[in-house]
């Protein structure tokens, strides 16, 4: 599983327009994505209701505590609306430790109402917490007391007795069976639609019962998308508030989608010491964790994975993206290269290498004057063929350049660059 950020409209849409198959309730939804390149007449006459109520307007850039930055406006008029837009739109702000560009706005109907709930579902190995609260809103942590948790095993049927055995106690009779049914209801649609995280904060109930989500975040699981795109709609999946993006991360995007194989890029930190060519998702996290663990998350220059027996010619184009950010700038205390991997089932070791030992001999100059010393670790059909392949290459360019196979633990490596950062033994 790959847990991607969507926008808060995203959520809401995909709630609203999928709800009614998993329950006997409807959310409805008016919202619009809005930039400072929006058309508002043409909206306003595709859209009356901007026009003809109170609305609220707001960022929606993957970051919270917006209303702590002064970015939520609530029951204004669309004047006010274009207003902020105009005087948001592209500024630079500082989120957190974060600086990044107001691009995208979520504009909505204000909806008045008393009460606020709160809701949330997150997924764990073996099942989802499911959490509930009747006193939702902002700074929630301050009242976490008053939430009600539930784990739930993956194979548990979760229906309206379900929930009603073990939340009823927690709800006054008037909204209580509504409730209920919305709580059942979303925790189907979040299984069913493979969310892996939930956060509705607030939803409220007007005096018919509709059910409005005031606030929502969410994560899917972006590899899920062959099996439920359709019910999703078209979903981008942004980068992070602030992250800038890279033409090789597209390019990168671009030769994954035309090939059966799994080639993954993004670049963290373009001024990094670290620069990674990792095989395997799950070895991939373990080796960027163990990398912070040693404290050095600030060196680290890129997190992908390369894995489902690509080509020779895929692993070469993939390698050669890295090495040639990498190699775009010389740091004077020199750049380590971390290529590392999993023991593979059927990934052919020595036809990947074989791709990105010809990416090496192509920026062979370009990594001896940038002092780029070298950790490779690898297991897995025809490694040794393909260990002994680089190893010559190591030693016929004169790179600095440390080979092991499968009987070296993953960890062991990552304490070999880590002396290296911090001036003990060189690779040999």
């Amino acid at each position: 599983m790959v847990r991607v950020k969507i926008r808060e409209f995203d959520a809401k849409r995909i709630i609203s327009q999928n709800i009614p198959h998993y329950g006997s309730i409807s959310i409805p939804f008016w919202g619009l994505l809005v930039t400072l390149e929006s058309d508002w007449d043409s909206l306003v006459k595709e859209y009356p209701w901007l026009s003809q109520q109170r609305l609220v307007i707001k960022p929606d850039q993957l970051f919270g505590k917006r209303k702590q930055y002064g970015l939520v406006l609530v029951d204004v008029t669309l004047s006010q609306v274009k207003e902020f837009v105009n005087r948001h739109g592209n500024k630079e702000m500082m989120i957190g430790k974060v600086k990044g560009k107001l691009t995208h706005f979520l504009v909505e109907p204000f909806i008045p109402h008393q009460e606020e709930y709160y809701l949330s579902i997150v997924s764990h190995r073996e099942g989802e917490i499911l959490s509930f609260s009747l006193e939702g809103g902002a700074d929630i942590e301050e009242r976490w007391s008053k939430v009600h948790s539930l784990f739930i095993p993956t194979l548990q049927v979760v229906d309206i007795p379900f929930i009603k055995q073990n939340f009823s106690h927690h709800l006054p009779p008037p909204p209580q069976r509504i409730i209920i049914s919305v709580m059942t209801a979303l925790f189907n649609l979040y299984r069913g639609l493979h969310f892996s995280y939930l956060e509705i904060n607030p939803f409220t109930l007007d005096e018919m019962e509709t059910v409005h989500i005031l606030d929502a975040v969410a994560h899917v699981d972006d590899f899920a998308v062959f099996e439920v795109g359709k019910k999703w709609g078209d979903v981008p999946f942004p980068k992070p508030f602030g992250r800038q993006s890279y033409p090789e991360e597209k390019y990168i995007a671009d030769l994954d989608k035309d090939s059966g194989a799994s080639l993954k890029l993004t670049v963290l930190n373009s001024q990094g010491k670290i620069w990674n060519i990792l095989s395997g998702g799950g070895a991939s996290i373990l080796i960027l964790d163990a990398l912070v663990k040693y404290g050095n998350d600030a060196l680290i220059a890129n997190y992908g994975e390369y894995s489902g027996n690509p080509t020779t010619e895929e692993s070469y184009h993939y390698a050669k993206t890295i090495l040639d950010l990498m190699t775009r700038e010389v740091n004077p205390q020199g750049k380590i290269l971390l290529i590392a991997g999993a023991v593979a089932n059927f990934t052919d070791v020595e036809k990947t290498f074989l791709g990105i030992n010809r990416a090496l001999q192509k920026y062979r100059e370009k990594l001896k004057m940038g002092k780029v010393s070298i950790y490779i670790r690898r297991g897995g059909p025809n490694y040794e063929k393909g260990l002994e392949l680089i190893a010559h290459t190591g030693k016929q360019l004169r790179i600095p350049m440390e080979v092991y196979g499968p009987e070296t633990a993953l960890t062991f490596i990552v304490e070999r660059v880590d002396q290296q950062l911090r001036g003990g033994e060189k690779t040999r």
